[in-house]
This record gives structure tokens, C-alpha cells and sequence, in this order.
């Protein structure tokens, strides 16, 4: 018997070594080596955390939704879940999809699936008491009615106005004071309000026992991949609520019946959060055990599963998922210790692997990534905020050499937000390869657009000569970011300073330290970049 290792090359091709069998085998089990630390949220949706290892183990366990992503990451209707969905524009600009869902579905402990399931999930987390808890679904930006429900019905007065750009900082001080008192009274009142009851979710409707409805709301339509809006995955009201709970329709929308306060639910959110034995779900697998201490959950099929868009079903009985260390993990592979790396995305990695395939035993599997790599900022703060200096940092930075050093030649550059599997490059190659900016490098055309943007002083207000940029301001643009200068005469100056969060042990971000941070070009244009280093959870609350 073989061992397969797959290895994610790059940017854009994946590549990966394994245990490989001579023909997909019914039962065993396979040691999966995750190079990202499990939370143990098993929150369907990232709800709340939504790191790798988290997402992957929670798509392995809820894989009923109505829309799923073929090989290719084109949206599909999953047939296996739903008899038929139908989008309607309505006159008003609102878009109707009605789902109907096959009446034999169950969860992994043979409860049956109905309608109400498929809209609980959107029902809770964007209920206030849960976006109060740290909830981050945004169901209620995007069906009719969801303002309104997300404040349990309640309505805010019309905030008092701004105070011009020119008034006092003790008027405008006193606004905000004047706008947090009327926040905090209007919340007070949508949480007394829970204690009266729960109001319906007008753009989310239950039909009958198979079949619910939702509207998107106009500002959301037309968009291309508006079927994502008619994508929904069951939630068991049992697991997450218990007893004396349910979800209902009587032609108003759906809502929830039961106590939905704080004092409520907090024990009992926590509590279906991070709960393994006898978690109710509905996928491939289903959780049989998880170790907090040493990070390891294992999997094993769910006999209920039907099937996914395709109608395939798992063949390997029981999944365990452990946390593989970079620099012991061939090591591991090599003795058993795991059965699988995927995901390996650097030249030194695919190398060690190609190393390891050369020894005898194990098997690649290269296959190009739906996905891509990037740099991601803050938009709405700081000097990141300001297209020119986003766009100066792309021209400082040698993105084809930077690809082709990481990932040895095994991957590819990209120019937007793309992969080569995806099937929208495919069929667009070369239109894009010849209309997308490609951000050559380049310190002059980087240096030119922080000139035009208006870092042309220094920290004294003076021309800029040398050393670090600086930028006037707004009040609104400058924000509270901590490197602000404030003159004498109340004149706010922003310095070039970009505020990096990067994690540990990462490949990717000591390379951007030696081609970008450390680059003398950067600092001859006038910017700096400082880097923090943290783990990958702490990132993600960034």
C-alpha cells in the first residue's frame, strides 16, 4: 500500500501527497495531518471563528445545503437536498426564491429535516440576543424584512444630524455623546422587547413542511451569483435550543417560538457551539469525538447521508484530524504517525514531497487550486484606506519573482481574485491576461501615487523631503489611528506607517518581510510597514 501526500502548490495549483490505495476502499481510516489548530466551534456557517481546519471539519459534517459549488466553483442546485428552486423578479425589484426540498431527508440521528430547519439557522443567528453574542450572519442585510428583525421589531428615531466639518470639538463631542445615549435607549428597548415575544422574519417564509420562500431585498438585485441567496443548510432546533422551542409562519414571515433572551440562551448557544457527543448534523460525516488537549477530532460516516450534488457518498469510514507542525511533518507522514498532507502551497514543501514520493511509497496528487493568495487591507482606515497608497504598496512589491520564490515554480501568478481551476478564468483567459493591471514593479510609479494622493509633507507640516510621509487629513480620514500627528493650529497628519497582522511560522509573511517590509524601495518612496506577529485565531478577530 501506497501513502498519498497532497501538496497545495502556490497560488494557483495545488498539489498533494497521500496514503494512496489502488481503488477507493470501503471502512478504514485515515490520519489527516491539518496544518491549522482546531478550535473545537463546530458552529456551522463561521458563525463566529472560521479558521481552515474549523471550516473544513464543518463541511465535512453539514453538507445539506441547497446550493452547492461543483469542481469547477460554479453554483449549483443540490439535487440531492432539493426537488426544485425558482428565482421570480418581482415588480419592485426584490427577487423571490422558492425551495422545495425532498421529504425523506434526516439528520445524522435520523430526526427528520423539514422547512423550518433550513430557515432556523438564518432565523437565530441574526436575531439580536445572538448578534449581541458576537454573531456575525448577515442574513438580515439581505432579505426584506431583516432590519426589522434584527431589532425585534423596534424602530430607531432618526439620529440627529452631523455637526458640520468646521464646528467645536466640544460640539462635536457632545454629538456623539447625544448619538450613544439614543443608541443605547433604543437597544434597552429592542431587549425588553425579546421578553414580550419574538417578531416574524417577513422575507423568509415556510410554505409547508417541504417548501419555504425567501425574498432578497432590491439593493442586492440583479447580482450575478444571486442563487448564493437561496442557499440554506438545516439547523437542528432540537441540538441548538432544546425543549419548547420551534420555528412557525403564520403568513407574516417566520419566527421563532420559545424564549429567546440572553439570560436564555447564553448557556444554551455555548453549550451547541462546542458540543461534540451527540451532535445533531447533516453531511458525509458525523463528529464521534474530540480531544481539547491534544486537538484531535475524529469522524466517522453518517449512514443517513444520501449523497452530495452529485450523489457521491464517503467510502472511508473514519476520518482522524490532527494538527500537523510544519517542521516535523513529512517526518510524521514518513512514519505514519498521519496518512495525508494537503494544502501544500510552498517550493520547499512540494519539494520535501517529491523527495518522499522518490523514496518509494507514496503518491502526489497535483491539482490546480479554486482558489488564490493574497494581501488583504484595511479599506476604511488608516493610509490603507486611500486606493493610491494600496495600489503604491502592489508596484513595490516583485509579485512574479515573489511567486515564483515561494512556490518554487509550481505555481502561477494571478491578477485579480481568481484561481485556474475556476471556471470563470478558464473560459476568460485571455481577456484577462490582457485587460488586468498587473502592477509591474515599480518605485517611481509607487512614489508618484503617494505624491498624488497628497503625501508630500513631513511631520512638521513642512514639504517632504526625505524619511517618512505625511498626509493632511479630515477628521473622518484620520479616525483614531494611532500614528496621527496633531499640529499647533489643529492640522491632523497621517504618516505613511501601514500596520501589518501577520501569524506565526508563516512562509508567506517572512518572504513579504524580506521583498516588502525590509525593501529599501519601500522606504526610499517614504512608507513603512510594521509587522505584527500573532497565531491565526488571534488574527481572525482582526
Amino acid at each position: 500500500m501506497k501513502k498519498l501526500v497532497a501538496l497545495l502548490v502556490a497560488t494557483m495549483m495545488l498539489f498533494g501527497v497521500m496514503s494512496a490505495f489502488a481503488e477507493p476502499a470501503v471502512g478504514g481510516e485515515i490520519i489527516y495531518g491539518s496544518g491549522t489548530e482546531i478550535s473545537g466551534d463546530w458552529a456551522h456557517g463561521a458563525i463566529w471563528t472560521n479558521n481552515a481546519t474549523d471550516n473544513m471539519i464543518r463541511g465535512l459534517i453539514n453538507d445539506y445545503s441547497t446550493i452547492s459549488f461543483n469542481q469547477g466553483g460554479a453554483m449549483v442546485q443540490n439535487e440531492s437536498v432539493t426537488e426544485s428552486i425558482e428565482g421570480v423578479l418581482n415588480d419592485d425589484g426584490t427577487k423571490t426564491f422558492t425551495i422545495k426540498i425532498h421529504n425523506d431527508l434526516v439528520f445524522n440521528d435520523g430526526s427528520p429535516i423539514t422547512a423550518k430547519h433550513f430557515v432556523a439557522g438564518s432565523l437565530l443567528f441574526s436575531h439580536p440576543t445572538l448578534l449581541g453574542m458576537g454573531s456575525k450572519n448577515q442574513a438580515y442585510t439581505y432579505y426584506v424584512g431583516g432590519e426589522l428583525y434584527k431589532n425585534n421589531g423596534q424602530v430607531m428615531d432618526e439620529l440627529p444630524a452631523a455637526p458640520a466639518d468646521d464646528a467645536s470639538d466640544e460640539d462635536k463631542e457632545a454629538h456623539k455623546e447625544q448619538v450613544d445615549k439614543l443608541k443605547e435607549e433604543f437597544n434597552a428597548k429592542v431587549t425588553a422587547s425579546i421578553k414580550e415575544g419574538n417578531v416574524p422574519f417577513a422575507g423568509l417564509r415556510i410554505l409547508d413542511d417541504y417548501t419555504f420562500q425567501v425574498t432578497v431585498v432590491s439593493d442586492f438585485i440583479p447580482y450575478y451569483y444571486d442563487m448564493s441567496y437561496a442557499s440554506f443548510t438545516p439547523l437542528s432546533i432540537d441540538m441548538w435550543l432544546g425543549e419548547g422551542y420551534d420555528v412557525k409562519d403564520d403568513g407574516e414571515g417566520a419566527y421563532f417560538v420559545g424564549d429567546l433572551t440572553a439570560d436564555a440562551l447564553k448557556d444554551k448557544i455555548e453549550h451547541a457551539r462546542f458540543v461534540t457527543e451527540g451532535r445533531v448534523t447533516a453531511g458525509p460525516y458525523q463528529l464521534v469525538s474530540y480531544d481539547v488537549g491534544a486537538k484531535q477530532a475524529v469522524l466517522e460516516i453518517n449512514p443517513n447521508y444520501k449523497g452530495n450534488f452529485e450523489g457521491q457518498k464517503p467510502s472511508i469510514q473514519k476520518l482522524i484530524i490532527v494538527k500537523a507542525e510544519k517542521a516535523t511533518q513529512f517526518d510524521a507522514l514518513e512514519t505514519g504517525a498521519i496518512n495525508l498532507i494537503s494544502g501544500l502551497t510552498g517550493g520547499d514543501e512540494v519539494n520535501k514531497a517529491l523527495d518522499l514520493v522518490a523514496k518509494g511509497g507514496f503518491e502526489t496528487v497535483n491539482y490546480e487550486r479554486n482558489g488564490y493568495g493574497k494581501i488583504q487591507f484595511a479599506s476604511d482606515f488608516g493610509p490603507t484606506q486611500f486606493k493610491a497608497v494600496r495600489h503604491a504598496i502592489a508596484h513595490l512589491l516583485d509579485r512574479q519573482e515573489f511567486a515564483t520564490t515561494f512556490t518554487g515554480g509550481y505555481g502561477a501568478l494571478v491578477h485579480g481574485p481568481y484561481g485556474l481551476a475556476m471556471w470563470m478564468y478558464q473560459e476568460s483567459e485571455e481577456e484577462l491576461n490582457e485587460k488586468l493591471n498587473t502592477y509591474p514593479y515599480s518605485p517611481e510609479t509607487a512614489t508618484q501615487l503617494l505624491v498624488d494622493a497628497g503625501f508630500v509633507l513631513n511631520a512638521e507640516g513642512g514639504e517632504y523631503t526625505e524619511g517618512l510621509r505625511y498626509k493632511k487629513v479630515t477628521p473622518e480620514e484620520a479616525g483614531t489611528y494611532e500614528h496621527n500627528v496633531t499640529l499647533a493650529d489643529g492640522t491632523v497628519l497621517m504618516p505613511a506607517i501601514i500596520e501589518w497582522s501577520s501569524t506565526t511560522d508563516n512562509p508567506v509573511s517572512e518572504l513579504l518581510v524580506t521583498m516588502l517590509a525590509n525593501n529599501t524601495d519601500l522606504a526610499t518612496a517614504g512608507m513603512e510597514i510594521r509587522q505584527s506577529v500573532m497565531d491565526f485565531d488571534q488574527l481572525l478577530l482582526w
